[in-house]
């Protein structure tokens, strides 16, 4: 089939509204997605399972803990991957914070099956990352790691985070029990399965 003139165009750049409001529905999917594993006592992958695993541990909130973790990663990203990159990783860092602490105002979580949290939660925060970075910004972390590689070599976003995740995951087993670490990896899945299959080479092109 020939390619159409739309085909072949220049990529769209998003307008600032755009960026805007990916960034609040990234940032609203992390949130509930945190909130659903925080319910079942479960972690993930990432900076966010790092957060969560520590605020069973230091009984600090974990929307603090994920600020305070990103520093380091945030430092990273400004040498790495350009300045309107770790401004917007920042915005969201602290995006993320603010979102957390207003959630339990605005929704309160009951009864949650842990496999459900894990899946959902799991699905919720990947397409809350998918969402910022389709608008060039990430939740810091080890999203910076995985992406500086995806953009530097090429190197699957969604399979690299997994890698980094098991590690995460293995570690957990000092503060979880095995049941709530399997159906963690459960929650770690599907984050890295949604940014595998939809941060693609060639898949999107507006910037």
């Amino acid at each position: 089939m020939p390619r159409t003139q739309a085909d072949t165009a220049s990529p769209l750049r998003h307008s600032l509204f755009e960026d805007a409001y990916a960034l609040v529905i990234g940032c609203s999917l992390i949130v509930l997605g945190l909130a659903c594993l925080h319910r079942a006592g479960l972690v993930t992958g990432g900076v966010a399972g790092v957060a969560l695993l520590l605020s069973y541990v230091v009984k600090l909130p974990a929307g603090l803990l994920f600020t305070l973790i990103n520093i380091p990663f945030l430092a990273f990203a400004c040498r790495t991957m350009g300045g309107a990159f770790a401004l917007k990783t920042l915005i969201v860092s602290f995006s993320v914070t603010l979102f957390a602490l207003v959630f339990p105002h605005l929704m309160t979580l009951g009864a949650i099956n842990p496999f459900w949290a894990a899946f959902f939660g799991g699905t919720a925060i990947g397409m809350g990352i998918l969402s910022l970075a389709r608008h060039q910004a990430g939740v810091g972390g080890t999203g910076v790691i995985t992406l500086w590689l995806y953009k530097t070599r090429g190197w699957n976003a969604g399979k690299s985070q997994l890698a980094i995740d098991a590690g995460i995951l293995a570690l957990s087993l000092l503060v979880i029990d095995v049941r709530h670490v399997l159906l963690s990896a459960v929650s770690a899945v599907a984050i890295s399965g949604v940014v595998a299959t939809f941060h693609r080479p060639g898949r999107y092109t507006g910037y």
